[in-house]
C-alpha cells in the first residue's frame, strides 16, 4: 500500500471535533474583524472632514467658487469650504467630531446591555446575522452623504446612532459561540490569538479607509459597509451555534472534587457526583478559571446565582443575577476605564499624528495601524502570562501599571521624530490593549460559565454584554473628553488617559489580593 501524502496525512491528523473547532474559531474571527472594520474609517476620514486651510484660502474662495461650479458635474461633489467638509470646517470642528464618536459610543453602551439579555432568548446565528446586515446599512449610509453632498449634522449623528445600536449583536454572540466550543484550561492564550480580530480590523479598516480618504471618501464607508454585510451572508450560511447541532463532543461536567482555581491557586470544593469518578483527574481544558471573590474555598452547593433549569437546565439567567457573579463588577467598572483609554486612541490617534508629525491624512492613517499590531501581540502575551501564572487580574494590573508611563512616554517622545513615534505606537498598543482584551475575552468567558451559574450556559451572552457594555460608556467618554480637552493641548489628553490607567488598576487591587492570599494559602496548604 502506498504511503499517504504529507497533505492528507496532516489532515487525518486531526479529529473531526479539531476541524469543526478550528473552523468555528476561524469563522467567528472574521465575522468580529469585520465589525471592527466598519468602526476604523471614522477616525481616518476626521483628516479630511476638517482640513487645517491657510489664511490665504480665504481671499482665493470667491473665485474658487465660482470655478467649482463649472467643474461640478464632472468633479467630486462641491463643498464650500476650503477647510474640510461642511460643517466640519468650523473652528469647532474638534468638538463635532467628538459628538459624532460620541454619539456611535453611547448608543453602543446602551444597546450592549439589553443586546445580551436579546441575544440570550434567540438563536445566535439569525441574530448575528441581522445585526451585520443592519450595520453594513449604517456604515455605507454615512459614507452616501458624500456622494449626495449631504451637510446636515444630524444625517451623520443619526448614521452613527444606528450603526452603535446595531453593532452590539456582535460581541456576545460571538463570544457565546466561541465560549461553547472551545475549554477554558489554556483559554488565556487562545482568546489573546482570536481577540486579535480587533486589531486585525482596525488595522484593514484603516487600510481601506486610507485609500480613498483623499480622493472620496464616501468609498472610506461604503466600502467596509459591503465587507460587513457580505460576511452577514457568511455568518447565516455557516455559523454552528453549539458543537451538540453537529454532533460534536461538547465539553463535560467537572467531575473531580477538587481542582485548581484559575486565578489563584485556590481549592474549590464540588459536589462528589460519582463515587468511582472521585479519582480521576481534571481535563485542563475543563479548570474553571476564576476564584470566587469572598471564599477561596466555596462549596458548589451554597450558589444560589441561577434560579430555573438547574445544571444542565437552559433559563436566561437575570440582569441582577448576572452582576452577583463575584468579579462581574470590578472587571466592568476596570474595563470602563480601560477601554476609554482604548477606544481614545482608536478614534483621535490619527488626527493626533497628522498634528505632531504634519503628515496627510493617508499617511497617518498608515501609521496609526501599528498601535494595533502592538495591540495583537498585547492581547497574545496578556493571555500566556494569565495562563502561565494562573492569576487574570493580576495580569491586568501587571499591564495598567506599566501602561501610564508608557503614555507618557509616548506624548514626549513623539515629538521627537517618526522612528520615535513607531516604536513608542507598538509598545503603548501592547500594553493598553493587552488588559482590554483579556478582560473583554478569557474573563468575560470565565465569568459566564463562573461555579455559581451551575453549568447555565446561556448566561455567557448577558455577563459578556454586562462587562462590555459598562466598558463601553467609558469607549463613549474616551473620545468625547479628548474632543473637548485636545483644544487645550495634546498633553492634557494624555494625563487624562494615565488618570484612567490609574483607576482601572486601582478597581482591581481587590481581586489582586485576593489572588495573592489564595496564592499563599495553597502554598501553605502544599507544605502541610
Amino acid at each position: 500500500m502506498a504511503q499517504l501524502p504529507p497533505g492528507i496525512r496532516f489532515i487525518t491528523s486531526f479529529s473531526r471535533d479539531q476541524w469543526y473547532r478550528a473552523f468555528i474559531f476561524s469563522l467567528t474571527f472574521l465575522l468580529y474583524a469585520s465589525f471592527h472594520l466598519s468602526r476604523k474609517p471614522i477616525s481616518i476620514v476626521k483628516g479630511e472632514l476638517h482640513k487645517h486651510c491657510a489664511a490665504s484660502h480665504e481671499v482665493e474662495l470667491d473665485s474658487y467658487k465660482e470655478y467649482a461650479a463649472q467643474i461640478q458635474p464632472l468633479k467630486k461633489p462641491f463643498n464650500a469650504s476650503q477647510c474640510g467638509w461642511e460643517p466640519f470646517d468650523k473652528n469647532n470642528y474638534k468638538q463635532l467630531l467628538g459628538a459624532l464618536d460620541y454619539s456611535f459610543l453611547c448608543a453602543y453602551a446602551v444597546g450592549m446591555y439589553l443586546s445580551g439579555l436579546i441575544g440570550e432568548r434567540l438563536p445566535i446565528r439569525y441574530y448575528l446575522t441581522g445585526g451585520m446586515l443592519a450595520s453594513g446599512l449604517f456604515t455605507a449610509m454615512f459614507g452616501l452623504g458624500y456622494f449626495y453632498n449631504v451637510h446636515n449634522l444630524w444625517f451623520y449623528i443619526m448614521a452613527q446612532i444606528a450603526n452603535g445600536l446595531v453593532q452590539t449583536t456582535g460581541w456576545p454572540s460571538v463570544v457565546t459561540c466561541i465560549g461553547n466550543w472551545f475549554g477554558k484550561g489554556r483559554r488565556g492564550l487562545i482568546m489573546g490569538i482570536w481577540n486579535s480580530h480587533t486589531s486585525v480590523g482596525n488595522i484593514l479598516g484603516s487600510l481601506i479607509a486610507a485609500y480613498w480618504v483623499s480622493t472620496c471618501w464616501g468609498l472610506s464607508f461604503v466600502v467596509p459597509g459591503v465587507i460587513v454585510a457580505v460576511m452577514g451572508i457568511v455568518c447565516f450560511l455557516f455559523l454552528i451555534e453549539h458543537p451538540k447541532d453537529v454532533s460534536c463532543s461538547c465539553t463535560p461536567s467537572s467531575s473531580s472534587k477538587t481542582f485548581l482555581n484559575g486565578t489563584s491557586r485556590c481549592r474549590i470544593q464540588m459536589p462528589t457526583l460519582n463515587a468511582k469518578e472521585n479519582g480521576k483527574l481534571q481535563d485542563p481544558e475543563m479548570q474553571h478559571l476564576l476564584t470566587d471573590s469572598e471564599n477561596c474555598s466555596v462549596s458548589l452547593n451554597s450558589s444560589t446565582v441561577v434560579s430555573g433549569e438547574g445544571r444542565h437546565g437552559t433559563s436566561a439567567i437575570s440582569f441582577l443575577g448576572a452582576l452577583r457573579i463575584p468579579g462581574v463588577v470590578e472587571f466592568s467598572l476596570c474595563l470602563l476605564f480601560a477601554k476609554l483609554v482604548s477606544y481614545t486612541f482608536l478614534f483621535w490617534l490619527p488626527l493626533y499624528i497628522t498634528s505632531v508629525e504634519h503628515l496627510d491624512a493617508k499617511r497617518a492613517g498608515d501609521l496609526s495601524t501599528l498601535f494595533d499590531v502592538g495591540g495583537i501581540f498585547g492581547g497574545i502575551l496578556a493571555g500566556l502570562i494569565s495562563d502561565r501564572l494562573e492569576k487574570r487580574a493580576s495580569t491586568c494590573g501587571m499591564m495598567l501599571l506599566l501602561a501610564a508611563p508608557t503614555l507618557y512616554m509616548f506624548s514626549t517622545v513623539s515629538k521627537m521624530g517618526l522612528e520615535a513615534t513607531v516604536v513608542m505606537l507598538l509598545i503603548s498598543g501592547a500594553l493598553v490593549n493587552g488588559p482590554y482584551a483579556l478582560i473583554t475575552t478569557a474573563v468575560s468567558a470565565d465569568l459566564g460559565t463562573h461555579k455559581s451559574l451551575k453549568g447555565n450556559a446561556r448566561a455567557l451572552s448577558t455577563v459578556t454584554a454586562i462587562i462590555d457594555g459598562t466598558g463601553s460608556v467609558g469607549a463613549a467618554l474616551g473620545p468625547l473628553l479628548a474632543g473637548l480637552i485636545s483644544p487645550s493641548g495634546w498633553n492634557n489628553v494624555f494625563y487624562m488617559l494615565m488618570v484612567a490607567d490609574a483607576c482601572a488598576l486601582l478597581l482591581l487591587l481587590r481581586l489582586i489580593q485576593k489572588e495573592l492570599q489564595c496564592d499563599a494559602d495553597h502554598t501553605l496548604f502544599k507544605e502541610h
